[in-house]
């Protein structure tokens, strides 16, 4: 059987966890090509020269600990495997890294239980020809399923004396490995069947490479949506054993040897300050290093400097001061001269003779190698605590940094969209907005106009950060979707009538509250013991026009990543059905939803019951009417009080009146005409020939917004689709100049779904518009971007804006 498993098993002997425990690449293995090349001149075939390590010869060891393996959304089921490989960015002829430890964790944490013997298949190997290493092969059966690994590797990678620390950065490359089972479920297919499935890599800055402690998720692809959940670990070492020799070698030292001591003391220092950070975090010491001697003697000085590096606060800043604040700090992943190394008096440094340098090099060396052993065995001991300490730091950091492709601003709603008619003369009628915001003559182009601006910001700026780079939005930062957010926190009187609602709104001054992410875990709130029940967390995802129920599983994956314990359900009941009548598709998703609910609240009567239920709901395009026509059934009005987050994407709230795109508007014609579907006689107001008869006048006299405590519109100028005040819910230039009925019935909707969102309530309510930008320079002018369906159709296809709104405003989607 292990013959025809050859690819996915390792089976040397050299390869097995007991035997390689600790394999290191000997320094002294490096071929010495000059004294190769001369021998074969002279006519020594085959003849290979080795010479002896440089003295100050020095080694990144980067260590991956890969603790679990979570299937999000893999399609197929059989046989995984992943590939881990590490490479220099700018490779040249520089030394290829090599894996060099691998440490198997079993038995050490009962809360990280080893794979199940039915799936797991074989050891994990080490191949020599591409240096690269490959987990044990492990069975995927079915959604939301673990498999915990536990096992960390760690690669080499070299330096000569010449070269120095490390001046390009080093690139992690994550390969999924799929091999499909037999009809008996029980043995893999022959090696030939075996593929690579998908790839996910990441940059290590050099900055980082002289020390980092951080987690990183790997999620691969969206049509493999996984969560690996590891940790990189890494520090700089000198290569091979310490020696205590300090006999000065007969070449001297490099001229680079000032730049080696520098960085490992750096090194050291880095490694202090985490050590301690973990340490006091997880409340564990770190016995190894007690009574240890750290101090450098007489060299202390030269590691005493007022120019340190940053430290993560600093860096990721947690802010409550508002949202321009977040402007304030991209200064800190840019790129600055000479901020490789840091923390050294370079004039002490630079003063010391060859003797000197060469002792301290020996000193540094020997306590990095205490440091880092200690801290090896530290994590075997404790890896969960450290993996959960350093996510919750991660997800921190994720606000700062990806701020710099979103641009938050402070908007003003205004209290009322106001009518009013002269005496003077009867038939000319004027729109004035009770409010401060001023209006933009085209705020399509307004936006567009803005988030290009931002996108040239972001090509010329030179982004080195000192955290792990995810190239999937790090290969071509400038490609990434812009989203700009208009955040306003409603604070709502809890009494009042509708009639003084607007000057009693008017009176309040408009604050932003952004989330408070520092110290905050991400992980679900432990829910409460089977005495007191356990809180539901329910999301719905409603698809659109002729969709299919599993177009918004990107944006689940999202959600499902900031809250593991959510139940979601992808909604089924209206597929191929979404041309008829929209009050037919709502009570289709309430029926649907309500048996959802009391599937799981049944479910959860085992465990004490439902002591509290969150009911979130997520659409896309028609979805979204679909969704307010289900909260206006008699099925669902028990469940309004329990609504919590809406997020809205791409949906034409206020219909198609006033689509500036003619290319769709004709289509929509087309559509009435020849299929006469009834939902598009709907959206386009000519169901009834009263517009106050028809039935969005109707929908939006109907209070479905006004029991959600977070309500998040995405919209996008691209969207040709869906009307861009429509998606928005706000006033547009054509309807503000419209002195028709139908430019007054347009303003009475839009006051009335307005009103909902300042509806009174005794909590305080989040209201969000996101302006998504996606890039469209690769797609060219192609008939899609003309009329628009490309970025329609890109929020089903990405989920980078997704990632980049639920990670900066966590606690609304928990």
């Amino acid at each position: 059987m292990f013959s025809r498993m050859r690819c996915l098993v390792g089976g040397g002997v050299q390869d097995s966890p007991r035997a390689a425990a600790k394999r290191v690449s000997p320094a002294s293995w490096r071929v010495d090509n000059a004294a190769a090349a001369a021998a074969v001149g002279a006519g020594g075939k085959g003849l290979i020269c080795f010479r002896p390590p440089d003295v100050m010869e020095t080694v990144h060891e980067v260590a991956i600990y890969i603790h679990r393996f979570h299937n999000l959304d893999l399609f197929q089921q059989g046989w995984y495997q992943m590939k881990i490989s590490a490479m220099w960015e700018d490779s040249g002829t520089k030394t290829p890294a090599s894996p060099a430890r691998v440490v198997q964790y079993e038995g050490v944490d009962c809360a990280a239980p080893d794979v199940g013997a039915d799936d797991a298949l074989g050891i994990w190997k080490i191949d020599d020809v591409d240096n690269s290493f490959y987990t044990q092969p492990f069975r995927i059966k079915y959604a939301r399923q673990d498999i915990y690994l536990s096992v960390m590797v760690s690669f080499n990678i070299f330096n000569s004396e010449e070269e120095g620390p490390a001046t390009s950065p080093v690139m992690l490359k994550f390969e999924l490995i799929y091999a499909p089972t037999l009809d008996n479920g029980s043995e893999l297919l022959a090696s030939s069947a075996t593929s690579s499935a998908a790839v996910h890599e990441f940059r290590i800055p050099r900055r980082a490479l002289l020390g980092l402690h951080s987690y990183c998720p790997v999620h691969f692809d969206a049509f493999h949506s996984v969560l690996v959940d590891l940790t990189l670990h890494i520090v700089y070492l000198k290569a091979g054993a310490t020696k205590s020799s300090l006999k000065m070698p007969d070449q001297g030292l490099a001229p680079t040897s000032y730049h080696i001591v520098k960085a490992l003391l750096t090194s050291r220092k880095m490694l202090l300050e985490e050590l301690k950070k973990i340490s006091d975090s997880i409340g564990k010491t770190i016995d190894d290093l007690d009574g240890a001697e750290l101090n450098l003697g007489k060299y202390e000085s030269v590691n005493q400097s007022s120019s340190v590096l940053p430290n993560s606060s600093k860096v990721f800043p947690a802010t409550g001061k508002g949202v321009g604040h977040l402007a304030g700090i991209l200064h800190d992943f840019l790129e600055r001269p000479n901020d490789v190394v840091n923390g050294t008096n370079d004039s002490m440094l630079y003063t010391l003779p060859k003797e000197e340098l060469l002792e301290l090099f020996l000193t540094v060396s020997g306590q990095l190698s205490l440091l880092w052993n200690a801290f090896l065995k530290f994590h075997r001991i404790n890896k969960t605590k450290i993996l959960d300490y350093l996510r919750d730091i991660w997800a921190t950091d994720r606000r700062a940094e990806w701020s710099i492709w979103t641009v938050h601003s402070k908007i003003e709603i205004p209290h009322r969209y106001l009518r009013s008619m002269s005496d003077d003369s009867p038939h000319r009628h004027s729109l004035r907005i009770s409010g401060s915001r001023k209006f933009h003559d085209d705020p399509v182009q307004n936006s567009a106009s803005r988030a290009e601006l931002h996108r040239k910001s972001i090509a010329q700026m030179k982004i080195n950060t000192q955290s792990v780079q995810d190239m999937h939005i790090y290969a071509d930062p400038s490609r990434v979707p812009v989203v700009l957010i208009e955040q306003h926190v409603m604070v709502v009187p809890q009494h009042g009538s509708s009639k003084d609602l607007a000057s009693n709104v008017s009176e309040q001054k408009d604050t932003i509250v952004l989330p408070k992410l520092q110290g905050e875990s991400l992980a679900p709130k432990s829910s409460a013991g089977k005495k007191n029940g356990r809180i539901l967390r329910a999301v719905i995802f409603v698809h659109g026009f002729q969709g299919h129920h599993l177009d918004l599983r990107l944006v689940r994956n999202q959600w499902l990543l900031l809250d593991p314990g959510a139940d979601c359900l992808m909604s089924e009941a209206n597929e191929d059905k979404t041309s008829g009548d929209f009050k037919e598709m709502g009570g289709r998703l309430a029926g649907e939803v309500v048996a959802f609910l009391k599937k799981k609240v049944d479910k959860l009567s085992k465990y004490g019951g439902c002591k509290e239920l969150k009911l979130s709901f997520v659409g896309h395009s028609i979805g979204n009417i679909i969704i307010r026509s289900a909260l206006a059934e008699p099925a669902l009005q028990p469940y309004l009080k329990n609504l919590y987050t809406y997020m809205s994407i791409s949906g034409p709230h206020l219909g198609y009146w006033y689509s500036s795109n003619s290319l769709f508007n004709s289509g929509l014609w087309l559509l009435k005409k020849l299929k006469g579907a009834q939902c598009i006689h709907q959206l386009t107001f000519s169901d009834d020939q009263d517009p106050q008869n028809t039935y969005f006048y109707k929908l939006c006299k109907l209070k479905t917004l006004e029991n959600f405590k977070n309500i998040i519109l995405l919209s996008s100028p691209q969207d040709g689709y869906v009307p861009y005040h429509s998606a928005r819910i706000e006033l547009c230039p054509a309807a503000s100049s419209d002195t028709s009925k139908k430019g007054q019935v347009f303003t009475e909707m839009l006051n009335n779904c307005l009103d909902q969102i300042r509806a009174p309530s005794s909590d305080t309510r989040i209201f969000m518009r996101c302006d998504v930008n996606f890039d469209q320079s690769t797609q060219g002018r192609s008939l899609n971007t003309m009329i628009g369906r490309a970025a329609h159709i890109e929020f089903l296809e990405t989920d980078i804006y997704a990632k980049f709104i639920m990670w900066s405003f966590p606690e609304l989607f928990r």
